[in-house]
């Protein structure tokens, strides 16, 4: 049975979006303040009605109210009435909030090992002997049997791959010793900034973003990311890692009546800005072939020259809201968003783009051939849950509420790379005062003490100590392979 459509605007006419349709992407985009997040929550709430699951990142705390009623403001009930939408009733919709610092919602993790080399090298800005030396390290992970699940898990490999490079250079290749010390500095500073909190165990199940309620609506997941976007790069490389691993691990369904699952990526020219050429092309693939999957994607951007034109070319479900031309860019960007639309000869497209009132837009949406709509300049409805932010005690009581409360706030800390390394270092010392007892005292040969250090050389760290104690054993063992995420195993990775 056909899923009901979706009135998201009326113009001249209503405008509907075709769940059948709702897999093949799409895109808000306008300057900030004409409307943007209004409309972003009008299309969760609608596909939440249907029973799709959605996924938001939420880079103001303005969609927190979704959660919530709404409220007869004079001004929306005055949208109201200029719609005649005589059957409107405000509500809520069934919310889940996520954290990846776990403060306000459920903490996002994922393994250092399902992020893979790539998007690492991206979160770390490394340039391309870095990456390809952090390729290395994980490689030697996959090839020794460590697993590499949380953030300490990686620090001790690459510290051990630096202490050990001249063992690794015939089978892996040179390992740079100014590369691993970009590499660590990298770790450092994400780290200091937290971003070590989102690598460990549980981590994120994609079945857990796919729920209904008990009235069959949608679960709507609101990524809480104003901290998080205090680190672009953390928050653009943990969207790119959730998009691969739906591209990864969810079937093949076709075109089904209704998508599986709808993305908003908020602030998209974070995911696309100094990209590397492979990474942009990854992106462009993934989400060329995630619709395939069920998933629908759809960017909110100031600017549509913010999205790749071959990544721009597969939104067809469109609201352009209000630009601003002050500077010959903003002039390019009121041009091609008119180019990108199907013409309709009673709009100008580009003074009409100028001239868009807040909460009004341009729409265009696939109809059911998959062609695009001739464009309409129409009214947003106005959202049935409360815009704006919630108090903190009310977003507390629906994370108490929710299904997943308590499964993720426990944190998992098995054996893995740090771990195995440490008890090999503890073994191999183990072993070392057991001879050097046995010289003693059959010989009665005292075994020489190391040397002194020079004057002004550190320590060893214990971390150093370990990894150097362990060299010997760690190079001999073959253990189970650890594999890679999507955008990882399209170069070539794998995964367990």
């Amino acid at each position: 049975m056909a899923a009901e459509r979706l009135f998201i605007a009326r113009g001249e006419k209503d405008l509907y979006i075709l769940p059948k349709m709702a897999n093949r992407h799409g895109m808000i985009a306008g300057a900030t303040g004409t409307g943007k997040t209004v409309s972003l929550q009008v299309l969760a709430e609608n596909f939440s009605r249907i029973g799709v699951p959605v996924f938001v990142a939420d880079v103001k705390g303005d969609l927190a109210g979704i959660s919530r009623p709404g409220e007869p403001t004079p001004k929306l009930q005055e949208r109201i009435h200029l719609l005649k939408l005589e059957d409107f009733a405000f509500s809520a919709s069934p919310v889940t909030f996520w954290d990846a610092f776990g403060e306000q919602g459920h903490p996002v993790r994922t393994t250092v090992s399902d992020m893979g080399p790539l998007l690492f090298s991206r979160l770390l800005n490394l340039n391309e002997v870095q990456s390809g030396v952090l390729s290395l390290v994980f490689r030697v992970a996959d090839d020794n049997g460590l697993l590499l699940l949380d953030f300490k898990d990686l620090r001790a490999m690459v510290q051990y791959a630096g202490d050990h490079a001249d063992e690794f250079e015939t089978e892996y290749g040179r390992v740079s010793t100014a590369s691993i010390g970009a590499i660590q500095r990298g770790l450092l500073a994400l780290e200091e900034q937290g971003g070590d909190r989102i690598f460990g165990e549980p981590s994120l199940n994609l079945d857990d973003l796919m729920q209904t309620d008990e009235r069959g609506r949608g679960m709507i997941n609101i990524l809480v990311a104003d901290k998080l976007m205090l680190t672009p790069m953390l928050y653009a490389t943990l969207l790119l890692w959730l998009l691969a691993e739906l591209f990864e691990k969810l079937p093949e369904v076709g075109d089904p009546e209704k998508p599986k699952l709808v993305l908003f990526f908020d602030e998209a020219h974070l995911l696309f800005t100094d990209a590397p050429q492979v990474l942009l092309q990854k992106i462009e693939q993934v989400v060329r072939l995630i619709r395939s999957k069920g998933v629908g994607v759809y960017f909110i951007s100031q600017n549509p020259l913010d999205i790749p034109d071959i990544t721009l070319t597969q939104l067809g479900n469109r609201i352009q809201h209000a630009l601003r031309a002050f500077t010959p860019r903003d002039q390019r960007a009121v041009q091609a968003a008119a180019e990108t639309f199907r013409q309709n000869p009673k709009i100008h497209i580009e003074t009409a783009i100028l001239e868009l009132r807040v909460g009004e837009g341009l729409v265009s949406f696939l109809d059911e051939n998959g062609q695009p709509g001739i464009v309409e300049r129409a009214l947003i409805l106005p959202p049935k849950s409360r815009i704006g932010p919630i108090s903190g005690e009310e977003r507390q009581q629906v994370v108490r509420q929710s299904l997943v409360y308590g499964h993720y706030e426990r944190m998992i800390d098995r054996d893995s790379a740090y771990e195995m390394l440490k008890a090999r270092a503890d073994k191999a010392a183990q072993l070392q005062e057991q001879e050097r007892t046995f010289r003693e005292q059959t010989f009665n040969i005292p075994v020489p003490q190391a040397p002194r250090r020079p004057t002004g050389r550190p320590r060893d760290t214990l971390l150093e100590a370990m990894a150097k104690s362990a060299a010997r054993s760690v190079g001999s063992q073959i253990g189970r392979q650890v594999l890679r995420g999507v955008l990882g195993s399209i170069l070539g990775g794998r995964r367990s």
